[in-house]
């Protein structure tokens, strides 16, 4: 991901669905892919289950737009970050956009980003529709970023348990499904001597599945997750110019 790191992003947050404990380490993770120019959140700020987000987006300076829900059953929040995100399309002079959000409400939203040419990171929970994942190039769960305790009007004990299980999470590195993408994958690059650069590799399989990240099983690089998987060597290389080394594999 490196041809990422200097992209200018909108980054426009749905309030009503994700938890504001996280926000830090969002920004954080945001932050690999490039320099956010727009932070935005839509809620309608009158309810009290927002009022929590209140200090984070002070120490963030993430910019709170007020929305108004005009009829029951209806949500003018999403509509109204949808109509900001295709303004700053075309006036906003960005790379690319950070949906923050488990809402399969975005999904078209992502899709029209993609057709304009820009990068797309989606970011929400564990129960985002596949529909919305699918949209972007590349879908973080917010339950493998650290998350930073509040010491407001939330109880400590539950973040801490939740924290707990996405812990656990993680499945077993070796599970079938996991081993046939990233074999496959391999098998989809190789030159005749059956190597694979790993950042080649990597961009791949983000192809295929957009929520991959290696964090989902437990490890923190795609190389260390590539060590568990049975049947697959890794060869490290080392430049001509800076000895610096490169990572290759190859399905045995």
């Amino acid at each position: 991901m490196d041809n990422t790191k200097d992209l200018k992003l909108a980054v426009v947050i749905d309030a009503d669905n994700v938890p504001y404990s996280n926000v830090k380490g969002m920004l954080e993770e945001i932050a690999k892919y490039g320099t956010p120019t727009f932070k935005r959140i839509y809620g309608d700020w009158t309810k009290p289950t927002l009022s929590g987000w209140k200090t984070v987006l002070l120490e963030n300076a993430i910019t709170p737009i007020q929305q108004y829900a005009y009829t029951s059953g209806k949500n003018a929040t999403d509509a109204a970050l949808i109509i900001d995100a295709m303004d700053i399309l075309y006036t906003g002079n960005v790379d690319g956009f950070c949906i923050i959000s488990s809402d399969s409400d975005f999904t078209r939203l992502a899709t029209r980003l993609r057709e304009a040419g820009k990068q797309v990171f989606g970011m929400g929970e564990r129960k985002t529709p596949k529909s919305f994942i699918a949209s972007c190039n590349k879908f973080i769960y917010i339950e493998i970023l650290p998350k930073e305790v509040q010491e407001t009007e939330t109880e400590p004990s539950k973040p801490l348990k939740r924290e707990k299980k996405t812990k656990e999470k993680p499945q077993s590195t070796t599970n079938k499904a996991l081993t046939k993408l990233i074999v496959a994958s391999i098998h989809d690059l190789a030159e005749e001597d059956g190597w694979v650069f790993l950042g080649t590799l990597g961009n791949l399989i983000l192809k295929k599945q957009p929520d991959f990240d290696s964090r989902n099983y437990g490890h923190k690089k795609l190389l260390d997750l590539i060590k568990t998987i049975p049947g697959v060597a890794i060869e490290e290389r080392f430049s001509a110019k800076n000895n610096i080394p490169h990572f290759y594999v190859r399905a045995k």
